[in-house]
């Protein structure tokens, strides 16, 4: 065991490759954890402006009173930039942060197999990689794994500490208690592509982009209810916008071709469009939205104020969605009940139910209004309806004015299969129970690198359990049939989850 993982009083060498902002935002981790820290860039002088970047970072630390001069001053101590590869002899760790590029990265660490001792972990922080391909050319490939930081590293708790096919148990057992002494949130998985958060996370961009290419919304509508009614914090348009749309869509192929284009994983032709326009986000000064100075962000359509329908009938049992029952009566609208069906009915006869993978216009009963998952119905300010074609205009607005007497704005979306909240929500779960079943990791890591990796407001497998794996379940199946691609179909782990829960009934 090394000085790495042991807890001695020194703390062992890491030496990390690659001094972009990742590199630098790894080194300042680790710095920050008490190791002398080597920097290395092939190109010249590369390293030496990265260990400038660190201390002038470090340095708004202390002007904002978050660090000591005096622990300022000792990591800057610890940290040392190198114009030799040879000058990494002597580390326990190497991180290896350079361009994504396997041939790259294969000569990199074939190498530092010649620098570093056998006993020195390798790590690559690849994003789209295969951690197996990059050992691959190896001579010991079991000392390499993959160590996948989130940006900024400084700042984001999730570390996936990713185990090739190759992978020592030992080594990758080092470097998860490495990353937890640094005070990170390591999670194992498996070497598959898109590791965790990168697979899982597919369907909150996927399924945002193809409902707004199915002209159910525009993207600061999907934006906002994706975020005040679904709860998470911010909306896939924004948020690429935010990453950069090159970047996401670059992700969202890889993916997609490493599974050997899987139609669960089909990227969007609107995003690729965007890539294809210069218009990246942020850094180009629009993406979705226009980022340049003085331009304003577009409002989400949210509807005028109706009048709410004086009572309603409770049909059976809501589902995940009972919990609006109680939200009515505490608003003062009586409702009154009936022993069998799954919806509300206005005075008129209209039928509001909760997005199921239908459209309201597949509801056998002419006037039907369908209304989005929400989250928590009690704390969600936004709530998203869809009319069937046959439903009036009076129904429609009566139905309105029900959820904005509870206290919430409404946004009317075109009447598309599963609306937005739900159909993105019931991917995330099954995607997420796909890869339980097939080993990617353990159901606890899968949720905390959820939570913590992109800040979700509930871990999939955790809102899978409180949706119902039935209800989940259907509205694939649902969504299956108006769509019937196999992007829907939901995976052989969620059907065995759904038929245990009825046995269980």
């Amino acid at each position: 065991m090394t000085a790495i993982d042991r807890g001695t009083d020194r703390a062992g060498l890491v030496a990390v490759v690659g001094t972009g902002t990742m590199g630098q935002g790894i080194a300042q981790v680790a710095l920050a954890a008490g190791h002398p820290v080597r920097l290395y860039d092939a190109a010249p002088g590369r390293a030496s402006r990265a260990a400038d970047a660190i201390a002038d970072r470090l340095g708004r630390l202390v002007a904002k009173e978050r660090l000591t001069a005096a622990d300022r001053d000792a990591a800057l101590g610890r940290l040392t930039p190198v114009a030799d590869l040879a000058d990494l002899a002597g580390a326990e760790l190497v991180i290896e942060a350079i361009l994504e590029e396997l041939d790259a990265k294969q000569q990199l660490f074939t190498a530092l197999e010649s620098v570093v001792s056998d006993g020195c972990l390798l790590a690559t922080n690849t994003s789209s990689l295969s951690v197996t391909a990059v050992a691959g050319a190896l001579r010991r490939p079991g000392r390499l794994l993959g160590l996948h930081f989130f940006n900024p590293a400084p700042l984001m708790p999730l570390v996936e500490v990713v185990r090739g096919a190759a992978t020592d148990e030992t080594a990758a057992d080092r470097a998860h208690a490495t990353v937890a002494a640094w005070g990170k949130t390591p999670v194992r998985c498996a070497d598959t592509p898109g590791f965790i958060v990168n697979r899982i996370a597919r369907p909150f961009y996927a399924e945002a982009f193809r409902a707004y290419e199915e002209r159910a919304a525009d993207p600061a509508t999907l934006d906002a209810v994706l975020r005040e009614s679904g709860g998470f914090r911010m909306g896939p348009f924004e948020l690429t916008d935010l990453i950069g749309q090159d970047v996401n869509e670059a992700v969202t192929r890889s993916v997609w071709e490493a599974l050997f284009h899987d139609p669960k994983f089909t990227p969007s032709l609107a995003q690729r469009q965007l890539v294809a326009s210069g218009r990246h986000g942020r850094k180009t000064g629009h993406g979705w939205y226009d980022h340049a100075e003085g331009a304003g962000r577009p409002a989400p359509h949210t509807a005028e104020p109706c009048e709410p329908p004086g009572k309603v009938a409770l049909h059976g049992h809501l589902g995940p969605a009972q919990g609006l029952v109680g939200l009515i009566e505490e608003a003062g609208i009586p409702v009154t009940r009936e022993a069998v069906g799954a919806h509300l009915a206005l005075p008129d006869g209209t039928r509001l139910s909760l997005a199921d993978g239908t459209t309201a216009t597949d509801d056998p009963f002419a006037a039907a209004v369908r209304f989005d998952l929400a989250l928590d119905y009690r704390t969600a300010t936004r709530v998203a309806l869809a009319a069937s074609a046959a439903a009036p205009e009076e129904s429609l607005r009566s139905a309105v004015g029900l959820f904005q007497a509870l206290g919430k704005e409404v946004s009317v979306v075109q009447d598309v299969p599963g609306m937005v909240v739900a159909r993105t929500v019931a991917m995330l779960v099954d995607f997420a129970e796909d890869a339980v079943a097939r080993g990617v990791a353990s159901p606890e890591d899968i949720d905390t690198a959820m939570l913590t990796g992109v800040n979700y407001p509930r871990g999939p497998l955790a809102w899978g359990r409180a949706l119902g794996a039935r209800w989940v379940r259907d509205t694939l199946r649902n969504l299956h049939h108006a769509c019937p691609t196999g992007r829907y179909a939901p995976s052989q782990a969620l059907i065995r989850r759904a038929a245990a829960d009825e046995r269980l009934l």
